[in-house]
């Protein structure tokens, strides 16, 4: 192993081992306190430029399978660990994390002392870094100013760099050992996708209760949508901040009252757009598969999966629409819906990829939010 560091825009310098490729890569920094599903969490188009730092203190021991990927690439710009597993045992496992990263041109660094690392982004909150493997980790001066000069994620609208390029149509359905029989049916009703970064195991909670799922790129004009004669809507999950996505607030608010719409984090905070609300920047975010949140409806606290580094400005004017669910660590808007618009949406990941399955139950409620109506009247 070569050298490899992580250098903050703050200053701070934390060294260890480069693994995956050799290079030097930007991004913002962030932690993620999961304690599995690193394959999952680097393929999720949600994390395009940003550095991932674990906090669980070893990564690699389950190597690489082929099926828990939640993208075709990974999306990471740097990923640190405290420790690099050296030893890989699982039965699906096709390849060790390091090579992996190698063969998608990502750098990782071990042997940082990501307790630390952690403290600091919460203190300080999450800023831009520069990460390093091979000679150009020993240039601490050099980093520090590629850092300072990267991009803030601010205004930033990443979904253009993730979004699929052409439509198609998703047919793929969960692997049934990890999922219970769902008591809601769709029967072949069409849904359309909107890919802001889509996760793969959304569109297989889908296919799994019936719905036939048109997937479409993030520029597609709402008449083109509803062109389609769609029994609903979903938005999805992707990178960046929301309100930087100025083009999917303008077709949202043209889809509303029209179909059924259902969005997960970054299209649930457009939804809250597109009703009126506004979005801020978190100062470090909740990325994580066990955070608590609070179904304001059912009173159920779910233990939930979540990736975001914007949300929905407290007290925002959703226009009729109302605040379902609340995270129980930080108060923060977590779920929100709008009875005459036949719209709901939740910050967190309900499909579970990684996570607990305790929110799967807002597929469920999807099917029966397409089912209870046909569209109406362009």
């Amino acid at each position: 192993m070569k050298q490899g560091a992580l250098v903050l825009e703050d200053g701070q310098v934390f060294s260890g081992m480069g693994f995956g490729v050799e290079g030097v890569q930007t991004g913002e920094l962030v932690f993620n306190t999961s304690m599995t599903g690193y394959q999952e969490i680097l393929t999720d188009p949600s994390y395009h430029k940003q550095i991932v730092t674990m906090t669980v203190p070893h990564v690699g021991n389950t190597g690489i399978n082929l099926e828990d990927v939640e993208s075709e690439k990974v999306w990471v710009s740097g990923f640190v660990v405290r420790a690099l597993s050296p030893i890989v045992s699982n039965w699906r496992n096709r390849g060790d994390l390091s090579g992996y990263l190698r063969e998608q041109g990502v750098i990782g660094v071990t042997g940082v002392s990501t307790r630390a690392l952690v403290r600091h982004i919460r203190s300080q909150g999450v800023m831009r870094a520069a990460i390093a493997h091979g000679e150009a980790a020993a240039d601490t001066a050099a980093l520090l100013e590629l850092a300072r000069r990267s991009p803030d994620m601010s205004g930033w609208n990443l979904v253009d760099d993730v979004t699929c390029a052409e439509p198609y149509h998703w047919t793929e359905a969960s692997d049934p050992q990890w999922y219970q029989e769902h008591p809601y049916h769709a029967d072949g009703a069409l849904v359309v996708a909107y890919d802001y970064g889509i996760k793969r195991n959304i569109l297989r909670m889908m296919t799994d209760r019936g719905l036939r799922v048109a997937v479409v790129p993030a520029h597609t004009p709402a008449a083109q949508v509803l062109a389609l004669n769609p029994a609903g809507v979903f938005l999805s999950n992707g990178p960046g901040d929301p309100a930087a996505v100025t083009y999917a607030i303008d077709n949202i608010q043209a889809l509303l009252g029209k179909v059924p719409v259902f969005g997960i984090c970054l299209g649930h905070q457009l939804l809250a757009l597109a009703l009126g609300g506004t979005t801020e920047k978190m100062r470090f975010g909740h990325r994580g598969g066990n955070q608590p949140v609070k179904n304001l409806l059912t009173g159920a606290v779910e233990i939930s999966a979540h990736n975001h580094g914007f949300a929905v400005t407290p007290d925002s004017p959703l226009r009729g629409g109302e605040v379902t669910h609340i995270n129980l660590n930080d108060h923060t808007i977590e779920g929100i819906r709008h009875q005459a618009l036949r719209a709901f949406s939740v910050q967190y990941h309900p499909e579970a990829a990684p996570g607990p399955h305790d929110s799967l139950y807002l597929f469920d409620e999807f099917v029966a939010a397409v089912k209870s109506g046909a569209t109406v009247s362009k």
